[in-house]
């Protein structure tokens, strides 16, 4: 296991990140996981032996059960909490009340308070805003935010889910106030899904931003269950929760690129999408999740497969983006700039 500086701090995360999305199965989530406490502390020992030090969750995970059954098992496994790199996030709806969702001062920092009981800790390394609230300014937000760093109960903050434009102003108004910046973002990025690279991967690239994607498979589908022609048998998490959204047919193809790298190095379809994330210069920590231990294992080999450039030449073309505007008036102005 490698371990990459997370951002331009001097905390170094592993480059895998445990996810637990699939901790507790309350309301709809039970449609990705229902893994219990035995469960979960089993996956939590697998990830923490093979040098997994950072671990995801979020509040709106099962509705908090994911953060119990994490600190539960980090407790009982004995593992020290200064080894450990915690992530939660907020922003999502936890009851009924008008004001138990979004991003306004008052609902961080009840968050944050709740996050800390059910994890059973007393801070929290990695603190992300989960999405958009458009009803809240950015203003209110990022000050809530500092008040909560200043308290001592997060150490860095993380933004998910939003734009490269949102995420410069958020900075902005950090950096003019004198408040704590962003660090890290997490976002969907996949082979399937290579939205990321049209605008915010070069803003991150530009502000030293760290970046931990999540569902590098797009929600299972680049884990070789799903070809052309081939419908499974409704036991998989797409069967249930078809999300996050894919080109299909394009996925298809991916997958049909990917059967062949995988055989000739011996290892599973899902490893080869894994790992083709991995080699991807901004990436700085791939959040895997896993129903058990086997399949967690197979993800963190993932670490160590090498992509000929070969292979990752044929991943990149059946893969690649359609080029748009700006970026196709980028290059073409660009040619006249060439050393002569």
């Amino acid at each position: 296991m490698e371990y990459k500086f997370l951002g331009n701090t001097g905390v170094l995360v592993s480059e895998l990140c445990f996810g637990t999305m699939t901790f507790g199965g309350e309301g709809y989530w039970e449609a990705i996981g229902k893994l219990q406490q035995e469960e979960g502390t089993a996956l939590v020992k697998t990830a923490w032996e093979h040098g997994i030090n950072f671990y995801d969750t979020a509040n709106i995970y099962s509705y908090g059960q994911s953060e119990v059954i994490l600190g539960k098992a980090l407790k009982d496994l004995g593992i020290k909490r200064n080894e450990v790199v915690i992530a939660t996030k907020a922003r999502g709806r936890m009851s009924a009340g008008p004001n138990r969702i979004g991003l306004s001062r008052l609902h961080l920092m009840d968050s944050v308070n709740e996050s800390l009981q059910r994890l059973d800790t007393d801070h929290i390394d990695l603190f992300y805003i989960h999405g958009v609230d458009a009803y809240t300014s950015l203003e209110e937000t990022m000050r809530g935010l500092e008040d909560i760093v200043r308290s001592g109960k997060v150490r860095y903050l993380g933004i998910s889910n939003h734009a490269a434009w949102q995420i410069m102003k958020a900075n902005g108004i950090a950096d003019k106030n004198g408040w704590t910046k962003f660090v890290a973002c997490q976002h969907y990025y996949s082979i399937g899904g290579r939205d990321l690279e049209r605008e915010l991967i070069p803003m991150m690239e530009d502000q030293n931003l760290a970046l931990m994607p999540w569902s590098p498979l797009a929600g299972g589908f680049l884990s070789g269950k799903y070809t052309r022609g081939n419908e499974t048998n409704g036991d998989n998490r797409r069967d249930k929760f078809d999300f996050p959204p894919i080109n299909k047919e394009r996925a298809y193809d991916i997958v049909e690129v990917m059967e062949p790298i995988a055989q000739a190095h011996g290892v599973s379809v899902a490893r080869v999408a894994l790992a083709w994330v991995l080699h991807q210069k901004p990436v700085t920590s791939l959040i895997v999740g896993a129903k058990n231990p086997d399949q967690l294992i197979d993800n963190i080999a993932a670490t160590k497969l090498k992509l000929t450039a070969d292979d990752l030449q044929k991943l990149d073309a059946v893969s690649a983006l359609e080029t748009e505007y700006p970026t196709w008036m980028f290059a073409r102005q660009g040619r006249d700039r060439l050393p002569q």
